[in-house]
């Protein structure tokens, strides 16, 4: 469905973004694969692992609307990934996290929009379920303007939709490349914010597949959910930093003990399918004949029992230590 298509991603020199266009690049035949980013550094880092006729490399922030819609002009598809996900920065920066996160989700929509972009697919997280930080409350807020947005298009033909999943392996500013550096430099024990604490765990490449296929399963409006393992941070650290004690340094501002993807709130309009969950949105829409219990794929979901929660630490799939250990090279 990409090929000789115009895509577009926000963000796009980011973890994830380099990711996406490998993965693009080296399955499909785009005709143009845009790179919307503030970072000339970043960008020209970037360009010169990727340089196929068909990159485009635009400068500009999700915080420009102007600059949005010109860069979006006879854009097919868009993936918006820029945001501001540091979540102590966040909470001493709440100004700025709104600007990006909020307003820059307004903008994005607007642009696609007015360019009669086809389909739009919104990155989130699982901070924004039941949010407790400033970073999650943002993305919550993003969630519900992509959704809505669905309604704003009218008779037009764009379609948004969300997909939310947890921490990345190895992205930049997680924990495994910091454990990493600090078995590197030496250090004589290992920073635990809580003992009991447990992550939702996935790969690059998991990601970047979850959203590609998404773009074929979507109606619009939807928010999309991988079902993948969870992780003890206890064995994160037993995992990169084997041999090392651990200390209890207290959770950080803002930040939760596990964290929640599919919150018991939204269990009347959550859908089970083999692989992943839909929250399928709860407020009516002018296109009133999307059935979210089946995919545009063929595929079939049930709803889940009254007040079932998708939660890291209630997850049945937990990762061993050696399991951690491999999970990247086989996923």
């Amino acid at each position: 469905m990409f090929n000789n298509k115009s895509i577009l991603i926000t963000g796009g020199t980011g973890s994830f973004g380099r990711q996406y266009v490998k993965t693009l690049l080296a399955n499909y035949h785009p005709k143009r694969l845009i790179v919307y980013s503030r970072d000339e550094l970043k960008q020209y880092e970037m360009q010169q692992d990727f340089d196929a006729t068909c990159m485009r490399y635009f400068i500009g922030d999700v915080r420009d609307k102007d600059r949005l819609t010109q860069a979006m002009r006879d854009v097919d598809y868009v993936i918006h990934a820029a945001a501001l996900k540091q979540v102590p920065a966040a909470e001493y920066n709440p100004m700025e996290c709104i600007k990006t996160n909020i307003h820059g989700a307004e903008n994005v929509i607007a642009a696609a929009i007015a360019n009669n972009v086809d389909k739009v697919i919104a990155l989130s997280t699982d901070k924004a379920a039941a949010p407790i930080n400033l970073y999650g409350a943002t993305k919550l807020a993003s969630d519900k303007l992509f959704v809505a947005a669905n309604n704003m298009v009218g008779q037009g033909r764009t379609r948004f939709s969300v997909v939310r999943y947890g921490n990345v392996v190895g992205s930049r500013g997680s924990v495994v490349p910091f454990f990493q550096k600090l078995v590197a430099d030496g250090a004589k024990s290992i920073p635990i914010t809580h003992p009991d604490m447990t992550r939702f765990w996935i790969t690059l490449p998991m990601g970047v597949d979850f959203v590609l296929k998404n773009f074929q399963r979507m109606h619009g409006g939807e928010i999309f959910i991988p079902k993948i393992p969870s992780v003890r941070i206890l064995d994160l650290a037993a995992a990169y930093a084997p041999n090392i004690p651990t200390r209890d340094v207290g959770i950080r501002p803002g930040e939760k003990l596990h964290e929640v993807m599919c919150p018991s709130d939204d269990s009347y309009h959550t859908y089970e399918f083999k692989n992943h969950y839909v929250i399928a949105p709860s407020i009516k829409f002018y296109q009133d004949d999307m059935d979210f219990a089946h995919s545009r794929l063929g595929e079939t979901g049930e709803l889940v029992e009254p007040g079932y929660e998708y939660q890291s630490g209630s997850n049945p799939h937990f990762l061993s230590v050696e399991e951690i250990l491999t999970f990247d090279d086989a996923h």
